[in-house]
């Protein structure tokens, strides 16, 4: 049984990520610590809730008596300091999406993935069971992908940054450079639209919504035809889970190197800097640590003042 640590328990993902294993014998929460705005009413309602062990009160202890840690923390701003603990130990750590948001800190984690250190992530959009089932098809019958188009929406990037990972799921890497192409509007709420170019000649248009749940709805073009499919968001956890537990018990696995998710949050702080810019191609090769970034704990204040009571039992 692989034994997992979550670390900050703010979103509605670990109750969802805790469900997903409780239906199988591959893993286990067992632990947690929080010193983010869930109250201690709430963490012991996930306590009780997956029969937990203990609550911890450190990083430290909960890296002690776990396998892995799951950041669950929406301060992507926080997520090096939460995923130190395990990393020292050798102890690998799933990142839930976004990974972080600006360049100093993706910087950060390539040099910690350089050094041996395991960061798995983030979004479960990328291991969705449709892209693993158009990936799948042999190339002779599917065709080469030539274009990607995908949306996502909530918000810019906590919710954005799925669509970027999953676009970035079925082209691989290369991405080079992102032009925003414009928005449109209805009173507060807005769809943006980006354009990414990929080295080998591919490129992707991805839409972000802010304002109303959109779902992921992905089309792709091939040399053959076109596919198009909506992404089942109640299966997305299960997607994300079995490719964890295959990597912790050293069978196959689909999990993304620490390369690709860090392309795609480049491709995302291109976007941003790209409509500061009116619209201007950004190379990912030219962004800068001054250049436009993502606040993390700007983010977290808004989540936690909306965000009503999500464990508490």
């Amino acid at each position: 049984m692989i034994r997992v640590g979550a670390v900050n328990i703010d979103t509605s993902h670990p109750m969802g990520f805790g469900e997903v294993m409780e239906k199988g014998d591959r893993a286990r929460y067992v632990g947690v610590y929080n010193d983010s705005f869930r109250d201690d009413k709430e963490v012991e309602g996930f306590l009780r809730r997956f029969g937990l062990e203990k609550r911890c009160d450190s990083l430290d202890e909960l890296a002690e008596m776990c396998d892995i840690g799951f950041l669950h923390g929406c301060d992507w701003d926080d997520h090096l300091r939460c995923a130190a603990p395990f990393l020292k130990r050798g102890k690998p750590v799933f990142i839930d999406k976004p990974l972080v948001g600006n360049l100093r800190d993706l910087k950060k984690v390539e040099a910690l993935a350089a050094s041996g250190a395991v960061i798995l992530g983030a979004s479960s959009a990328r291991y969705a069971y449709e892209v693993q089932e158009y990936l799948a098809l042999p190339e002779e019958v599917r065709g080469r992908t030539v274009q990607v188009f995908g949306t996502a929406g909530v918000d810019e990037f906590n919710y954005g940054v799925h669509i970027a990972e999953c676009i970035g799921g079925i082209l691989g890497p290369g991405a080079r450079t992102v032009q925003y192409l414009g928005r449109g509007q209805a009173g507060e709420k807005y769809a943006e639209s980006y354009f990414v170019s990929y080295a080998g000649g591919q490129s992707a248009i991805f839409n972000t919504f802010t304002g109303v749940w959109q779902p992921f709805v992905i089309t792709i073009m091939t040399t053959k035809t076109t596919y198009h499919f909506r992404i089942d968001s109640n299966r997305l956890y299960a997607a994300l889970v079995e490719q964890i537990c295959n990597y912790m018990e050293g069978k196959p696995h689909l999990l993304a190197p620490v390369e690709a998710l860090t392309e795609s949050i480049r491709v995302m702080l291109a976007a941003a800097a790209s409509r500061a810019q009116g619209g201007a191609k950004v190379a990912l090769t030219d962004l800068t640590e001054d250049g436009p970034c993502y606040d993390g704990r700007l983010f977290w204040r808004g989540y936690a003042a909306a965000s009503g009571p999500m464990y508490a039992q």
